[in-house]
């Protein structure tokens, strides 16, 4: 059976699934991003800090547009902090201080990722000819490319 925007509910159902782990992973990573600004210490604190503030907003943004792109294609995006924790790949940190190499190499490991999960979910979407779904994921994929560059090159 189609629903209203001429998607299968049972294809859409394996795209909500990576999209509610994905959103389940921008909330731990938002709250992740949080914690290491409050908490960067050392002599890239001004650097860092306002990265990283530059980068759970645009965290926040993706956020709603997931979620609402969840529910156009008929399902229902996770909504509590128990299923993101239980759904998410990437892991939460300690509220302690921290120096940028180790925000760095941390935040570097979890966009890489979540470059992994969104390429599966990119084909999942496409397959089903949820094209929209797949532009709004590449789009997230380019953004946290280019994201995954900027933290190499500052490792370097």
């Amino acid at each position: 059976m189609e629903n209203r925007i001429g998607l299968s509910q049972e294809g859409t159902k394996k795209v909500a699934e990576h999209m509610n782990t994905y959103l389940a992973n921008l909330h731990v990573l938002y709250t992740k991003l949080h914690n290491y600004h409050w908490n960067v210490v050392g002599p890239e604190f001004f650097t860092l800090h306002a990265k990283l503030e530059e980068l759970y907003d645009g965290v926040a943004e993706e956020i709603d547009e997931v979620a609402e792109r969840i529910l156009m294609i008929g399902h229902r995006p996770d909504a509590s902090l128990a299923d993101y924790l239980k759904k998410a790949t990437i892991k939460e940190e300690a509220s302690e201080p921290v120096s940028g190499r180790t925000i760095v190499e941390t935040l570097l490991a979890d966009y890489t990722s979540l470059i992994k999960d969104l390429r599966k979910a990119i084909v999942d979407a496409q397959e089903i000819g949820d094209e929209v779904s797949a532009d709004m994921m590449i789009g997230a994929l380019a953004n946290h490319e280019k994201t995954v560059w900027m933290l190499d090159s500052y490792l370097k």
